[in-house]
């Protein structure tokens, strides 16, 4: 299994059930590290969607109780398995990397670091169970994505925009 993206590339890979195995190994990972309860370390993204093609990265949604008044040892513990907090600035979120090597060119995982049981982490959760059980809204997306590889000079930010309108669409459908 290839897993990890240059910053700027986009590259869809077909779906592996390898993926989730990847998910489950980093996760044992991050508990040893960090302690944290398994419920609050979860699959996310295109790769925790059954059949959709994906970037070969593995997206970790991670809970915490306070995202304002984390611990920072946590920070460490992260880093000590691999991960690196990158200094992308997102509301409501912290997010942390793991590289290929020491270049620090080629993300292979992202961990987002959340309000456990909040408007994100429920967002995220949503749309990942929504699609792996609506064929229709999954067909849609991965219509999306891959029309949106193909065009011409695409990069990450791009990418992101054209698949926003659908996300928020499936956002919207959630009622809890």
């Amino acid at each position: 299994m290839k897993l990890g993206l240059a910053k700027n590339e986009i590259t869809l890979l077909p779906y592996t059930t390898e993926w989730e195995k990847e998910f489950k190994r980093v996760k044992l990972e991050i508990i040893d590290a960090t302690g944290l309860p398994r419920d609050r370390i979860q699959h996310i993204g295109s790769t925790a969607i059954i059949n959709m093609p994906a970037k070969p990265i593995i997206d970790i949604l991670l809970g915490v109780d306070d995202l304002s008044k984390v611990d920072q040892a946590i920070f460490k513990e992260l880093q000590n398995i691999g991960f690196l907090r990158l200094r992308v600035e997102r509301p409501g979120e912290i997010v942390f990397a793991k590289f290929t090597d020491q270049t620090y060119e080629v993300k292979t995982h992202f961990i987002h670091m959340v309000d456990f049981d909040r408007e994100l982490w429920k967002n995220q959760l949503f749309f990942r169970d929504y699609l792996n059980l609506n064929e229709k809204a999954r067909e849609e997306y991965e219509n999306i994505k891959v029309t949106s590889v193909k065009q011409e000079d695409i990069n990450i930010n791009t990418y992101s925009v054209l698949k926003e309108p659908f996300v928020k669409s499936i956002f919207k459908k959630r009622t809890n």
